[in-house]
């Protein structure tokens, strides 16, 4: 039995201007779907047939008038651990807004991206906060289908940069033991697909997935195959003292990551981070893009971009 069906209903997208959200927003209006995107400043741009509402999801009642006729919402919001104190808070508040807003405008799914890792793991702070936010929204009244992605392959994205600017300036690194890690990558492309395809297929409503690649890779591997494409030599030297910390400023020196992004991301990096079930391919088969494929969209997307900024 097939959920397809033609999205009629004008779907909502928060964090519309992010690496994962601006993504979305182009492929959802290039398919016809009707789109209003939440930003909080009135002067972000996109394509003519894109609705904007103004609204701050820490403010409850800007919510309302942005959620007046949604059936649908793409929830892709998250604070950064590091960018100020407090950010679990703001990002639990944020969530009990969305949920009591959207309750109350009669939205009927909700769908969520979130990072890969267990309750039962040394999670980091930053992913115990992703967890969090997906247990305040299936706690709403509409169904919520939560994607589960690890370290996502694309332009702009924080992963992808530090990855990329330790690979073309750092010939021989000095790295923590995080690099033998495994991880399920995926590329930015194959996520939007998840979620547009999660959009169209009704069957996903309410449930959970893991999304990754078509394949397991440690840091040290990425790195490595990093610099294969880009025909660069690199040679990594694994030590025990590197702490996430020191990790994290040693990153920043090197590349154009803020601590305040890449500490977060290197905390989470003792866990493996790898899918534990391939249901979503049951439903939605996409194609999957390999590791060096993604790089090389990623770099060409980069260098049409005149090397876009970090989000």
């Amino acid at each position: 039995m097939s959920g397809n069906e033609e999205v009629k209903a004008k779907v909502l997208v928060t964090g519309a201007t992010g690496f994962i959200g601006r993504r979305l927003v182009d492929a959802l209006a290039a398919e016809g779907i009707p789109v209003r995107c939440l930003v909080r400043r009135s002067d972000v741009v996109f394509p003519p047939q894109v609705e904007v509402a103004q609204g701050d999801l820490l403010q409850r009642n800007s919510l309302l008038a942005p959620l007046r006729g949604i059936e649908t919402a793409y929830y892709l919001v998250h604070a950064m651990a590091g960018e100020r104190a407090g950010f679990e808070q703001r990002d639990r508040q944020a969530a009990e807004n969305f949920v009591a807003a959207a309750e109350m405008q009669g939205v009927k799914r909700v769908i969520y991206l979130g990072g890969l890792g267990e309750e039962g793991d040394q999670l980091s702070e930053h992913l115990a906060s992703r967890l969090e936010v997906a247990r305040i929204l299936q706690s709403g009244a509409f169904k919520t289908t939560y994607l589960r992605a690890a370290v996502i392959i694309g332009a702009g994205g924080a992963s992808f940069e530090m990855i990329r600017y330790l690979v073309e300036r750092l010939p021989v690194m000095i790295t923590p033991r995080w690099v033998s890690t495994r991880c399920q990558f995926i590329a930015v492309q194959d996520v939007i697909a998840y979620l547009v395809g999660c959009l169209k297929d009704t069957r996903t409503a309410g449930r959970t997935y893991d999304i990754g690649g078509p394949e397991l890779l440690s840091y040290r591997d990425m790195m490595e195959r990093f610099a294969e494409v880009e025909k660069k030599f690199i040679k990594i030297i694994p030590v025990p003292f590197l702490t996430p910390k020191l990790s994290s400023y040693w990153v920043w020196l090197i590349t154009p990551v803020k601590p305040s992004i890449s500490m977060p991301l290197i905390e989470g990096l003792g866990n493996e981070v790898i899918c534990h079930d391939q249901e979503i391919r049951k439903i939605l088969p996409i194609p999957l893009t390999g590791f060096e494929e993604a790089v090389r969209r990623a770099l060409e997307e980069a260098a049409g971009e005149g090397e876009g900024k970090l989000t």
